[in-house]
């Protein structure tokens, strides 16, 4: 009879004992199973991202991530300015992200080479002051480098009206060139 009783003890014992081997087996593998890696960007949008981390690094302020919701929105606007608009500027006061844009003729332009230009104003930024010089601009670098945008999307659109014009277009979130404070 005290054999009966134990046998079930024993069972529990051992059920137990394989419960906590399954478990601890099904953690380590878990555990060396990689995380899902996210698709590629596409080379346009790497090409933006890679040349507004680099800008930014070089004044110390985090690397922005790609934003898809960003890029369909910049998307959506730069075709409606193309076949629209004439392939004008938009107005992107009203908009809820910090912009920029580049109207480039007579030549193809990068997205690296967009954001060369747009990073070419930090000659006119005063830190010190968090100005720029006297007749000159550099808002669209001061937003290039705003130290609390964190996402990014950008969109180009060929314009035939305006003989191999292209026009590009960057949201950033949260937007930058709030008016008091310093981009880093």
């Amino acid at each position: 009879m005290k054999m009966l009783h134990l046998f079930p003890l024993f069972s529990l014992a051992v059920l137990t004992i394989s419960l906590s081997i399954i478990s601890s087996n099904a953690a380590r593998l878990a555990a060396t199973v990689p995380e899902p890696l996210s698709p590629p960007l596409p080379p346009a949008a790497q090409d933006f991202l890679d040349s507004h981390n680099k800008a930014r690094a070089e004044v110390g302020v985090p690397p922005l991530q790609w934003n898809e919701k960003l890029a369909k929105d910049a998307s959506l606007l730069v075709r409606y300015q193309r076949n629209k608009m004439g392939c004008d500027f938009a107005n992107l006061t009203a908009s809820k992200y910090g912009g920029n844009q580049l109207w480039a003729g007579s030549e193809a332009v990068t997205p690296s080479k967009a954001v060369e230009e747009w990073v070419k104003e930090k000659d006119f930024y005063m830190h010190a002051n968090n100005s720029c010089v006297a007749k000159h601009e550099c808002g669209v670098y001061t937003q290039v480098v705003w130290k609390n945008s964190v996402q990014l999307g950008c969109s180009q659109a060929s314009c035939s009206v305006k003989e191999k014009a292209s026009l590009t277009i960057c949201f950033y979130d949260p937007p930058g060139n709030v008016i008091g404070e310093s981009p880093f």
